[in-house]
């Protein structure tokens, strides 16, 4: 199973890549654990991830080998080269396979993630949408830096939009040479460190070493402190000294030799907690120099995570914070290095006391608090490199060099040069609006939108395994409406399909809206049509009068059907218990007597033969209308002329929540794609029992018709916060929204459309008869002469 997880709404680059003087399969630290995390998340939105090495030597001619990480996803791509090739020929040779992969891949939207400076040399001509640099080391101070890196390091300081750090001293050594320098200290993966507290076994090559036990993991390099390692094993033969990692930049025949020094090579990351777990102490003998200067000890967190006490020497981002707060022991000389060690070693009596002060220091230290933090900086940089793109385009749109300057125009300029409407929002309802006015009207459109895409919340694409899958989850079309239906067929040809939902309830997988099958699945009946009423009578709990969602269901299938089916799935979708919410939110389900397992029941039922997305394209597809995504309309709206808005966002947010937000229910979808055919019984399972975190899992293919040999899925939780999906239907919301609705009645000018911008739940047959019926009273048509299409029109595809 492939995961493509979405940690967050952060709204990135499509693709990534990292260029790394680490290899990906050296030792898992920062530049894995981050990067991973990208893997996924852009995974989850069909994008990709590409880690970039360093060349490996021996090749008979140039190639460059790409393998798949099976757990994260990343795209490891490795030069390999023939020895004793020159620089500037290298050059040219990765630049050459660079490119090829680029546009091979069709890499287009990318963020290139630098951490060393170095291969600027071949990647100076790309044009990234956003250039970070993660300076995790001060490399120019490492033993057998290239004497060109401080000068590429200060070309990438130039180019970067933002700068990572890998701790607080580095960030203070170079926040004067970026304008956006941000500090983001080694992190841990506490999870799994944590094993180390557990018993785990002692791993066979480490299980013949007495204890006590002084243990180091990690690469053994010239910033260890040699002297002080043998002086203490010699000090106290009695302790052993346990060295983990490889020997790297240094001879090996310079490591002190003794009986109780004993050095197991390198391990692999998921080992790791078996061996620390086995320790007495942790230890990290670093020595003072250049090349130890700015370091940010990831082990340090990792150490403590498995509950090892941890002896260091004064390395200064390890005495502030751990060592101040009392958590690792210093010293610098054999004796304090010594003393901490015996110090240590009794901490028996304080461990308990010790170990909630680590967890307590710990929790807020995840790599995905990290890797959330570091993709807040980057969307927000993103939106603004955006927001200035914009203001260019509209610059062009309107023919001024001064980008978005009001007052440039005359009133008789502006005039001449007015849109007709400002359109804000390309969903449904923003989208056939904008096609009305164009194509029936003659009237010209500009149609912004803040995301990325045309759509909205139907929008649909193929993610990276080919699959088409609906990104803010499933889209059903359904309607009575011929008038509707006629009109989207002029965008797209139709493929057939009745949607069916199950509910997983009692480990049983039962049609939902309740019908017969259901009632006798559950209870082990066989009752027939015409005693499913009297079934329902006869545990129905009647109220009177009925007002809330819980008086709509227990009224009509009893209280243990309501238990069952209703109270959780609303619990977890609205947050409210059925009785605190309005009956409008149940009412809309029915109850059947007979074997109908359809979800709806409308007349026309069916799916965009080639997606949503390529129906909005069709629709939009006129000279008339211009098309501006990640465009905000607070920023456009005062750098282009028009002449009236159709406003169908949140009508809240249009008046600056002049009276406070709107309450709304937000989602959370965590995509998957999976290397099988099929991942479930039916297109919808939902999940009504409040223990499982999730309301639904839609799988994709269903719904599309698509035949591929993966299936891909997704899972919806609801939130509280984020992009608003559902008003919350209580009757002090809909008394705030009339407060609203008042002052959008009273504005000239703009036309509120749609379901943010009139606070309802409409599904999009019905928003498209309200934007059909909005152009209707804009320009006094009559509803058949916006149906009949009176442009130029391409004939949709059929089914």
């Amino acid at each position: 199973m492939g995961t493509e997880e979405t940690m967050d709404k952060h709204e990135l680059t499509r693709d990534l890549i990292c260029f790394s003087h680490l290899r990906w399969g050296f030792v898992y630290q920062r530049p894995q654990h981050l990067i991973s995390r990208f893997a996924r998340h852009l995974g989850s939105k069909g994008g990709r991830v590409f880690f970039w090495e360093e060349p490996a030597y021996g090749a008979e001619t140039p190639r460059l080998h790409i393998e798949v990480c099976a757990a994260s996803g990343v795209l490891v791509c490795t030069p390999q080269v023939p020895h004793g090739i020159e620089e500037d020929e290298l050059n040219g040779v990765l630049c050459e396979m660079l490119d090829d992969l680029i546009g091979r891949e069709r890499v287009n939207d990318f963020t290139a993630w630098y951490y060393t400076a170095m291969m600027l040399s071949f990647t100076h001509h790309l044009r990234p949408a956003l250039t970070i640099y993660d300076c995790m080391d001060e490399l120019t101070l490492f033993q057998g830096a290239p004497p060109a890196l401080r000068e590429r390091e200060s070309h990438l300081f130039q180019r970067a939009d933002l700068v990572f750090t890998g701790g607080h001293s580095l960030y203070e050594a170079k926040r004067a040479q970026h304008h956006s320098v941000y500090a983001f200290p080694s992190s841990v993966d506490i999870k799994h460190f944590e094993k180390g507290r557990n018993d785990l076994a002692d791993p066979a090559d480490q299980a013949a070493i007495p204890q006590p036990r002084i243990g180091w993991c990690g690469v053994i390099d010239e910033r260890m402190n040699i002297e002080l390692l043998a002086g203490t094993a010699e000090a106290h033969p009695e302790w052993h000294f346990v060295m983990i990692g490889p020997v790297v930049k240094i001879n090996p025949a310079t490591l002190p030799d003794a009986a109780n020094i004993h050095y197991l090579g390198g391990k692999q990351y998921g080992e790791l907690p078996a061996y620390i777990g086995n320790w007495d102490v942790a230890m990290m003998p670093f020595a003072h120099n250049e090349s130890t200067r700015f370091i940010s000890p990831t082990k340090t967190p990792e150490y403590l995570a498995a509950g090892r006490p941890v002896v260091s020497t004064s390395i200064r981002d390890v005495v502030r914070p751990y060592a101040e707060n009392g958590l690792v022991h210093i010293g610098d000389t054999v004796a304090e290095f010594s003393a901490g060690i015996e110090e240590a070693l009794g901490m028996n009596g304080s461990r308990t006391g010790w170990l909630m002060k680590v967890d307590d220091f710990l929790k807020d230290m995840s790599w995905d608090g990290t890797w959330s933090a570091m993709a807040k900086c980057m969307e927000e940089k993103l939106e603004e490199k955006r927001r200035l793109r914009a203001a260019a385009a509209v610059a062009e749109i309107v023919g001024s060099t001064a980008a978005g300057a009001p007052g440039l125009y005359t009133s008789r300029e502006r005039e001449r040069h007015a849109y007709d409407y400002l359109i804000v929002g390309a969903g449904f309802a923003g989208s056939v609006i904008a096609e009305q006015m164009a194509r029936n009207f003659n009237k010209r459109v500009l149609l912004i939108d803040k995301r990325n895409h045309i759509g909205g919340n139907a929008y649909d694409f193929h993610n990276e395994h080919g699959v088409l899958i609906h990104r803010y989850g499933p889209h059903i079309f359904h309607t009575n409406s011929r008038d509707v239906y006629d009109y989207l067929s002029r965008f797209t040809g139709w493929r057939p399909y009745e949607h069916r939902v199950l509910a997983n309830v009692d480990e049983k997988l039962v049609p939902i809206p309740i019908n017969l099958d259901t009632v006798n699945k559950l209870y082990g009946l066989s009752l027939t049509s015409d005693e499913l009423e009297g079934f329902f009578s006869s545990i129905a709990e009647k109220r009177d009068p009925v007002r809330t969602s819980e008086d709509v269901v227990v009224s009509r299938v009893g209280r243990e059907l309501y238990e069952k089916m209703f109270r959780g799935y609303t619990r977890k979708q609205w947050g409210l218990d059925p009785s605190e919410l309005d009956a409008l939110v149940t009412a809309r389900i029915p109850v059947r007597t007979n074997r109908d397992d359809r979800y709806f029941t409308d007349t026309f039922q069916a799916m965009p033969v080639n997606g949503y997305t390529r129906m909005f394209e069709n629709m939009l597809d006129h000279p008339n209308i211009h098309t501006m995504v990640n465009a905000d309309y607070r920023e456009v709206r005062d750098m282009v002329p028009y002449r009236e808005i159709v406003f169908t966002g949140p009508v809240d947010e249009f008046f600056n929540f002049r009276y406070g937000k709107l309450p709304y229910r937000s989602l959370q979808f965590k995509h998957e794609t999976i290397d099988r055919e099929w991942f479930q019984s039916a297109p919808v399972v939902n999940y009504p029992n409040e223990a499982v975190p999730y309301t639904r899992i839609t799988e994709f293919k269903y719904l599309t018709g698509q035949q591929h040999a993966k299936t891909s899925i997704v899972y919806e939780y609801p939130k509280a916060e984020g992009d608003p999906y559902y008003p919350v239907p209580r009757p002090e919301n809909a008394a705030l929204y009339k407060r609203y609705q008042e002052l959008a009645d009273a504005t000239p000018h703009v036309h509120f459309v749609g379901r943010l911008a009139t606070y309802k739940y409409y599904n999009m047959d019905q928003i498209v008869a309200q934007a059909l019926a909005t152009v209707g009273k804009m320009v006094g048509a009559r509803r058949a002469e916006l149906i009949r299409p009176q442009g130029e029109l391409k004939p949709a595809l059929s089914a």
